[in-house]
């Protein structure tokens, strides 16, 4: 299958999709959330371009990247995306700008090869203590919530014509050859996002609270300050502003935790499409973390 941009390259027996773009190093790194795919980052890709050369990429078993058995570790993704780039020629060291879930996989890749990390970017990062941080309301909500995969249904035709008016407009932006593939590959694949995270609490908070500390490196956390459309649909008002309080304050003690941490929030943007919604304060981020690490 030949992704609409970048290249297939081999790593132990598996092709794996990378575009790059722009030149120089640090390289930088984007490493998608979980459900999303390295395409859904090509407006900021494109514009870290400018700064120095810029990587998207699709994890195995995602976008145009082969198949692989869901969930993983973080360490396979992170040894994986190291072979990548050095498949691919990307110059190091790295700005990692994991999101979401890809925060787990940036910072597993940093406790793996410490010295090939120039930087840390987080983007509304999950985080091993966030229910430290939440309401134990809301922790029991969760383990209520939490979806059978076998019981999910199928979109309805209704639903679908919805959804791909939905991304349509999201990603106006892109290209349209791109953005058409790119938003009937998300209509077709919708529940890897959730097979992606189905070990993320018994198994990934483990690993990373097991796989020792960060690099002393610039590190830049964004936080989105949208509501939360899931939590906004089961939770009062009241425990809803908690839980939003208690991700700032989680957000701020991991930047906190190092040496040269910055929380910086994003007004208005949401969780899942920060980087779409509020691209601005994401080059921001990467071009302060250039700066600071050259």
């Amino acid at each position: 299958m030949t992704p609409p941009l970048g290249d297939l390259y081999d790593v132990h027996g598996r092709r794996l999709m990378l575009h790059r773009a722009g030149s120089g190093s640090p390289s930088v790194v984007f490493l998608p959330g979980a459900g999303l795919i390295g395409l859904e980052y090509l407006d900021v890709q494109r514009r870290a371009a400018a700064l120095t050369t810029s990587v998207l990429y699709d994890r195995a078993g995602t976008g145009w990247s082969a198949a692989a058995d869901l969930p993983r570790s973080a360490a396979d993704v992170a040894a994986e995306l190291h072979d990548l780039l050095r498949a691919a020629a990307v110059p190091g060291p790295f700005v990692l700008a994991g999101h979401s879930l890809g925060a787990f996989y940036a910072r597993r890749f940093a406790q793996l090869f410490p010295s090939e990390v120039a930087g840390l970017l987080l983007i509304d990062p999950g985080h091993e203590d966030m229910f430290d941080h939440l309401p134990p309301r809301l922790a029991a909500l969760n383990e209520e919530l939490k979806p059978t995969f076998t019981d999910l249904p199928d979109l309805t035709a209704e639903q679908l014509t919805a959804s791909r008016t939905a991304l349509g407009q999201l990603y106006t932006q892109w290209p349209a050859p791109v953005r058409d593939q790119l938003v009937e590959h998300r209509l077709t694949t919708w529940r890897t996002g959730l097979l992606e995270s189905q070990n993320m609490e018994d198994e990934l908070y483990a690993e990373l609270r097991a796989g020792g500390p960060l690099p002393d490196v610039p590190l830049i956390v964004l936080t989105a300050t949208g509501q939360n459309p899931f939590w906004a649909k089961y939770l009062p008002d009241d425990l809803l502003t908690q839980a939003h309080d208690g991700i700032r304050a989680l957000h701020k003690a991991i930047s906190d935790s190092a040496p040269r941490g910055e929380q910086r929030l994003v007004e208005g943007a949401s969780h899942q499409y920060l980087h779409i919604e509020r691209p601005d304060p994401v080059i921001d981020a990467v071009r302060d973390l250039l700066t600071a690490c050259r």
